[in-house]
């Protein structure tokens, strides 16, 4: 089930044992906390591992203005850009020595291929997400709202289980990685 912000700050509350909301504009404390802290939060548990369904590939624009010092070019990241993975050149994903400064790319290339986290639309989170974040969330509304410090610790205690586990699934989501080329590997064959 594909949930909107709304609902997942709604389900935070809920296992905090308060109000849920309707929107963030309603004028309550719970829609006031909600509406500043949900995208920090979202944002921070997206960029904290590379979850598979938010991992793009982009080749970037290079841009007039030449870096200032210690690369040739500069390229424009993404507008839902929230953290690099990797970064190569002619059609690879990886493998390009680069630096991110200023919003943009440097490197000493023509043409840059990047591997990035970037923001997806709220229903494009998969359950397992979903899950981690409204705990987290529950975590994160616990002192502005309870003030209980005790009762915040062990949300924060349990979102860090969700997140142990959603990393878990979303890992079984692709084959598993394979030593090609390896001398110890080569010498038992």
């Amino acid at each position: 089930m594909a949930l909107s912000q709304i609902a997942l700050c709604s389900r935070a509350l809920l296992k905090l044992g308060g109000t849920t909301i309707t929107s963030f504009d309603e004028g309550t404390a719970e829609a006031e906390i909600a509406a500043n802290l949900y995208p920090s939060v979202r944002d921070a548990l997206l960029s904290a591992h590379p979850w598979s369904f938010a991992t793009a590939q982009q080749r970037l624009p290079v841009l007039a203005a030449e870096p200032v010092a210690d690369y040739a070019k500069a390229f424009q990241l993404p507008a839902n850009f929230l953290r690099a993975l990797s970064a190569g050149g002619n059609a690879r994903g990886h493998g390009l020595e680069y630096r991110i400064a200023e919003r943009r790319l440097h490197a000493n290339t023509d043409d840059v291929v990047m591997t990035y986290i970037f923001r997806p639309a709220e229903i494009d989170f998969p359950p397992f997400f979903d899950q981690a974040l409204i705990t987290r969330l529950a975590a994160e509304f616990c002192i502005p709202l309870t003030e209980s410090t005790s009762r915040a610790e062990a949300l924060y205690r349990l979102a860090d289980q969700e997140f142990q586990r959603a990393k878990t699934i979303d890992a079984q989501q692709e084959t598993p990685g394979r030593i090609d080329s390896f001398s110890l590997v080569e010498v038992r064959a």
